[in-house]
């Protein structure tokens, strides 16, 4: 089957709640690869790639969140995999 892509934006109470910590939980468990980040506006970005079925697990835990988290919305952007990703990891912002 064809690697897919989504791009996620969430909101929320979604920073400084281990939600980053969580979509790399569930993404590793899933077998989705990419990267999550923290956004300046309070909200999180993420890029995730798999199987559909994979993806679709995914966007339904990052709905839920983290146990301290509160999450108001999550848009999904759904693309054609680049394949640049080996695992899922969090990027940091250069300091």
């Amino acid at each position: 089957m064809a690697k897919k892509r989504i791009e996620a934006r969430i909101s929320g109470r979604v920073q400084v709640v281990m939600y980053r910590d969580f979509a790399v939980r569930r993404a590793c468990s899933l077998g989705v690869v990419g990267e999550v980040w923290n956004e300046d506006d309070g909200t999180v970005s993420l890029v995730g790639e798999g199987e559909e079925e994979q993806l679709r697990a995914f966007e339904g835990e990052l709905k839920k969140g983290s146990l301290l988290s509160h999450v108001e919305r999550v848009d999904i952007a759904r693309k054609e995999a680049t394949g640049e990703f080996k695992d899922f990891r969090i990027k940091y912002e250069d300091l």
